[in-house]
C-alpha cells in the first residue's frame, strides 16, 4: 500500500450481492469467482478473485431475445456499476420494443463496489489485466464495446486495446489517457493526494465520496446518493477509493506511469468507431483531456453535455445518447458494409470563388471599404486598399507567429475594422475563427469560449481582462498597445500592430501567404443566441460561407458599389466578401435598442448607403426616436432604396412605420438562423397580404434561392414524428436545406443528429421552429417547437394567440406559456399592459375576459408583467420558456416577482 494509506484498509472481504437499491433490479446482480491462475512451477501468479457485476444476460433472455453485442461498462473512482443503472435498463427497454439487444455488463472493480476487499494495491496494469481475466471468466465474445468514466473510462480503454478482435467500438465519458508535462494534476487530486491527507480523505472519512456526489448537476436525490454510499460504508469498505487515488501517475516515476503510456499510444491506434461524452463542469478532468482524446481518436464523434460535470451519467441522457449512436454506427452489432472511421479530411480543391475575393479585386481602389462611425475622434474611413493590405500583412504575420490552418482564433473584438482585418486574415491562411456575440453575457460567453477551445485569442482590453480572469484557453494576441505590466498580468503576447508589422517585413522579403484552403475546411464557428438552451457553436466551411455571400448577393442585388449599414453584427462581417461598402453605426451592439435614428441618417449620409440591415430591437428604437431627425437626416434616409430587418418576427406596423422615414425603401424581413442566415424572404407588401389571411403565426415569404423548406408534422404530444412534406396547412417543425447551411455543430453529436434525423439531405436543417406552408408556398412560423403547448385538445402554437392577444385594448406584448405535464398543459397569456404596471399580478376580471375572447383557445390564467423577458442577443423574442417556469410557480403559490 502506498505511503499515506492507513493500515486499515489492507482488511479483506468476499464479494457480496448489493441490498435492494433504488432503479437497480436484482436480476441483474451476478457474483463471479475468477479462479487462480498457476503458473508453470506451480505456485498461483494470480490469486482467485470474487466480483460483483450487474448483467442483463438472464433478463434478455427471458425477453426471448439474442443480444447483437455486449456493452462493457467500467466505473470510476469512487462509485460502482450502480453509475450505469440507466444504460442497463435503457438497454432492455429497447430490446422489449423490439430495438436492437445490446447485453450490458457493468462491473464492480475489486477492492470497489461489491467486488472483493483484496487488502492489496492494484495499480493500472493490475486492472487492465484484472478485467481481462473477468471477461475471459465470462467467456465474453464480440462484438463488444466498451463505455468507461473517470479512471474506468482509462481501464476499458487498455481492455479495448488488447481486445482488438473482440471491440468494435469504443465510448467514454470524462477521463484522461495522458498528463501533460506542462499542465498541472487538477486542484481537487493535488489536494487529496498531499501524503497527511490522501488516507483521511479517501480512507479513514468518506470526504473524498461526499466531495464526487456533490459535484452533480443537478443534485442526487437522497436515496441515489445514499446508493453510491452502500458499498463504501465505514473505513474497512473504503480502502480502493484510497488506492485508487495513490495510483494516479503524477509523473512519469509513477509505478503507473507505463501503463498509461502504453494505453494512450494503443488508443491513438484504434480504428473503430468511437464516441467521447463530456461534462464541461468538471473540475478533475478539465477540457484539455477532452483536446487530447480527441486529437488520439480523430475520427470519433464527441458530445459535450452543456451543465453537467463530472457525474456524467447522472447529469446527463448518456444512455439515450449511447444507444442512439450504436443504433447508428452498429445497427447489428457491426458496421455497415463499407462504413470507415471518418476523418477531418478535407478535398485539395479551393472554392471557387474564396471569401476574401473582393478584398483581391478591389485592393488598387482608394474608395471606402469600412466607415466607423463610433471610432475615437470621430468617423473612421478605411479603403479597399488599405483594408487588402492590411489583411495579408496580419495574415502574414499571424502565420509567422505559427498560427496554422485549422488552429482556432476566438475574435474578442467589437464590430469595426480591427474585427474585419483580423476576420479575413485568419480565414485567408486557413485558421478557423471563433465568434461568440458579447451579448451572450459573461457566463454565455464563458461556455462558449471555453467549449470551442481556441488556440488563439485576439481582442481587446474588455475581452482579455476576462479571459485571464475567468481562465480561457488560448494564447493572447492584444488589439490595443499595453504597458509591460498589463501585457503581463493579462498573458498577452503580441500586440495586432506587432503582429501586422511582423507580417510586412516578411510579405517585404519575398514571403507567400499559404495556399487557400478547401472548400470543405472548416472556416468559422458562430455561436448561436442562446435564447433556446446554451449557446451552440455553428461550423461552417470556407464553401458554405462562399454560399451565404452569394445567397445574399442574389436575393438583395448587394455588390460592389453598394453602401450598406449594417446594425447586424454578420452583415457588418459579409460586407467586404459582397464588396460592400460597410458602415457600423454608433451602438452598443450588445444592446441593439441603443441605435438611435439619427445613428442610422449619419451612417447613410457617412457611407452614401443604399441598403440598411437593423435587428427588429434596433428598428423599434429607430423608430421611437424619429422625432429627433433633422432634414438633411430625412434627406439622407430618402436615398435609401432597401432596408431589412431580421433576427425576430416583425410586424406590420413596425415595417411601415420604418417605411415612412426611408419612403423610397423597400421593406424586407428575411428568415433564417445562425445554422442557416437566409432561407426566405417577404417584403411588406407580402407581410399586409397576409394580414388578409387566417393563416396562424407570422408570414416569413417564400424560399429564397436554392432553398427548400419542408415540414415535419406534429404529432399529439408535439412531437415532429411525421414524414416531410410541402403540402400546405400542415403544422409541424419546419426543415430547410441549401448550400448555405451550415456544415455541423461542434462537438454536439446529439445536437447533430437531431438536426438531421429524417431530412435525408446533406445540406438539410431542422430548425427548430414550427410553422406551415400556405397554398401559395409561403411559410408561416407559429413558434418554437419547445414552445407548443400540448393540451387535451391538441396542440397550441404561440405566436397565433400571441398576435389575438396582442390587437386587445390595453395591450401591448403577449407571451404564451404551457404549464402542467404534457398532453394535459393549461395555457397561460402573460402580457404587458399600456401604460406598463408597477409590478406582476393577475389582470383584471375585464382585461382576462378581453385576452380570453381574442386567445381563439382557452386561457387558464391571464398574468401582467411591466416588461416581458427576452433572448438575450436580439432583446425581441420573447422567452417563453422562462415565462413558462415563472407562470408555473406563481400560480402554484410562489411568490409574485417579476420573471
Amino acid at each position: 500500500m502506498r505511503s499515506g494509506l492507513p493500515r486499515v484498509a489492507a482488511a479483506t472481504a468476499p464479494a457480496t450481492p448489493p441490498p435492494p437499491l433504488p432503479g437497480l433490479d436484482p436480476a441483474w446482480s451476478r457474483l463471479v469467482t475468477v479462479p487462480a491462475r498457476h503458473g508453470l512451477t506451480g505456485g498461483a501468479d494470480r490469486p482467485e478473485r470474487s466480483w460483483h457485476l450487474l448483467d442483463t444476460a438472464g433478463s434478455l433472455a427471458a425477453l426471448g431475445v439474442d443480444p447483437v453485442g455486449t456493452l462493457l461498462c467500467v466505473h470510476g473512482n469512487p462509485t460502482w456499476s450502480y453509475l450505469w443503472r440507466s444504460v442497463l435498463r435503457t438497454s432492455l427497454e429497447l430490446a422489449a420494443a423490439g430495438g436492437p439487444a445490446w447485453r450490458v455488463v457493468a462491473v464492480d472493480q475489486l477492492d470497489m463496489g461489491f467486488s472483493e476487499r483484496t487488502g492489496q494495491q492494484h495499480g493500472l496494469a493490475d486492472r487492465v489485466r484484472d478485467l481481462g481475466a473477468l471477461t475471459d471468466e465470462l467467456e465474453l465474445s464480440g462484438p463488444v464495446v466498451t463505455l468507461g468514466h473517470d479512471w474506468g473510462g482509462v481501464v476499458s480503454l487498455g481492455w479495448a486495446v488488447d481486445h482488438p478482435d473482440l471491440v468494435v467500438a469504443v465510448t467514454t465519458c470524462n477521463t484522461a489517457v495522458h498528463q501533460p508535462d506542462d499542465a498541472p494534476i487538477p486542484a481537487p487530486l493535488r489536494l487529496a493526494l498531499r501524503p497527511q491527507l490522501l488516507g483521511r480523505a479517501t480512507v479513514l472519512t468518506p470526504a473524498f465520496l461526499e466531495t464526487t456526489l456533490a459535484i452533480a448537476h443537478p443534485r442526487l436525490d437522497r436515496p441515489v446518493a445514499d446508493a453510491y454510499r452502500a458499498p463504501y460504508r465505514g473505513a474497512v469498505r473504503r480502502g480502493g477509493i484510497g488506492g485508487f487515488v495513490a495510483d494516479i501517475p503524477v509523473d512519469a516515476a509513477h509505478p503507473s506511469a507505463p501503463e498509461l503510456d502504453r494505453i494512450a499510444a494503443g488508443v491513438a491506434a484504434l480504428d473503430v468507431p468511437a464516441l467521447i461524452m463530456w461534462g464541461p463542469r468538471d473540475p478533475v478532468f478539465l477540457e484539455r483531456y477532452l483536446d487530447d482524446l480527441a486529437e488520439r481518436l480523430p475520427h470519433a464523434d464527441v458530445h459535450r453535455f452543456e451543465g453537467a460535470g463530472h457525474l456524467l451519467p447522472d447529469d446527463a441522457d448518456v444512455a439515450g445518447t449511447v444507444f442512439d449512436w450504436l443504433g447508428d454506427h452498429l445497427p447489428d452489432g457491426h458496421a455497415p458494409a463499407g462504413a470507415e472511421p471518418r476523418l477531418p479530411e478535407h478535398a485539395d480543391t479551393a472554392p471557387t470563388r474564396p471569401l476574401w475575393a473582393a478584398l483581391d479585386e478591389l485592393r488598387d481602389s482608394d474608395e471606402p471599404a469600412l466607415v466607423e462611425m463610433a471610432a475615437p475622434g470621430g468617423p473612421r474611413t478605411v479603403s479597399w486598399r488599405l483594408l487588402a493590405r492590411r489583411v495579408d500583412e496580419i495574415a502574414a504575420g499571424l502565420a509567422d507567429l505559427g498560427v496554422r490552418a485549422g488552429d482556432r482564433v476566438s475574435l474578442l473584438v467589437t464590430p469595426g475594422a480591427d474585427l474585419t482585418a483580423v476576420l479575413y486574415a485568419c480565414i485567408r491562411i486557413g485558421a478557423v475563427v471563433v465568434v461568440a456575440d458579447a451579448g451572450l453575457g459573461l457566463r454565455g460567453l464563458t461556455r462558449a469560449v471555453r467549449g470551442a477551445r481556441p488556440d488563439w485569442i485576439i481582442g481587446a482590453l474588455p475581452g482579455l481582462g476576462a479571459a485571464r480572469a475567468l481562465g480561457w484557453p488560448g494564447r493572447r494576441i492584444a488589439t490595443v498597445a499595453l504597458p509591460a505590466p498589463a501585457r503581463r498580468a493579462l498573458r498577452v503576447e503580441h500586440t495586432l500592430l506587432d503582429v501586422a508589422r511582423r507580417g510586412a517585413r516578411r510579405l517585404a522579403e519575398g514571403a507567400a501567404l499559404p495556399g487557400a484552403p478547401a472548400s470543405d475546411a472548416p472556416a468559422a464557428v458562430l455561436f448561436t443566441s442562446g435564447s433556446t438552451g446554451p449557446a451552440k457553436g455553428v461550423v461552417y466551411t470556407h464553401g458554405q460561407l462562399g454560399a451565404v455571400r452569394d445567397a445574399l448577393a442574389t436575393q438583395y442585388d448587394v455588390g460592389v458599389g453598394t453602401g450598406l449599414v449594417a446594425g447586424f453584427a454578420p452583415f457588418a462581417l459579409l460586407g467586404p466578401a459582397l464588396g460592400a461598402r460597410s458602415v457600423a453605426p454608433d451602438m452598443d451592439v450588445t444592446a441593439p435598442r441603443t441605435l438611435t435614428a439619427r445613428a442610422v441618417a449619419d451612417s447613410v449620409t457617412a457611407a452614401d448607403a443604399t441598403v440598411v440591415f437593423l435587428s427588429p430591437a434596433a428598428l423599434a428604437n429607430v423608430v421611437a426616436t424619429a422625432s429627433a431627425l433633422t432634414d438633411d437626416d430625412r434627406a439622407a434616409l430618402g436615398r435609401v432604396r432597401l432596408f431589412l430587418s431580421a433576427g425576430a418576427p416583425v410586424s406590420a406596423a413596425l415595417l411601415a412605420a420604418a417605411t415612412e422615414l426611408m419612403p423610397n425603401a423597400s421593406a424586407h424581413t428575411p428568415y433564417g438562423m445562425t445554422e442557416g442566415l437566409l432561407m426566405t424572404d417577404v417584403d411588406l407588401d407580402g407581410v399586409r397580404a397576409a394580414a388578409a389571411s387566417s393563416d396562424e403565426g407570422i408570414c416569413v415569404g417564400r424560399p429564397a434561392a436554392n432553398v427548400r423548406v419542408r415540414i415535419a408534422p406534429l404529432d399529439a404530444g408535439g412531437l415532429p414524428t411525421g414524414g416531410l412534406t410541402e403540402e400546405p396547412g400542415v403544422t409541424g417543425e419546419i426543415v430547410v436545406a441549401a448550400p448555405h447551411v451550415r456544415d455541423r455543430y461542434d462537438r454536439l453529436w446529439r445536437q447533430n443528429r437531431v438536426s438531421r434525423l429524417g431530412v435525408n439531405d446533406p445540406r438539410g436543417h431542422r430548425t427548430g421552429d414550427v410553422g406551415h406552408l400556405d397554398a401559395s408556398g409561403r411559410l408561416w412560423v407559429e413558434g418554437r417547437l419547445q414552445h407548443v403547448v400540448t393540451t387535451v385538445d391538441g396542440v397550441v402554437t404561440p405566436v397565433g394567440p400571441e398576435q389575438r392577444i396582442e390587437a386587445v385594448d390595453g395591450v401591448g406584448r403577449a407571451g404564451i406559456a404551457g404549464i402542467g405535464p404534457n398532453g394535459t398543459q393549461q395555457v397561460v397569456a402573460v402580457v404587458e399592459t399600456v401604460p406598463s404596471t408597477r409590478r406582476p399580478g393577475l389582470a383584471s376580471p375585464a382585461l382576462s375576459a378581453a385576452v380570453r375572447a381574442a386567445a381563439g383557445v382557452p386561457v387558464a390564467a391571464v398574468l401582467t408583467v411591466p416588461v416581458l423577458p427576452t433572448d438575450i442577443r436580439h432583446n425581441s423574442k420573447v422567452d417563453r420558456a422562462r415565462l413558462s417556469r415563472w407562470a408555473a410557480s406563481v400560480l402554484s403559490g410562489g411568490r409574485m416577482v417579476r420573471p
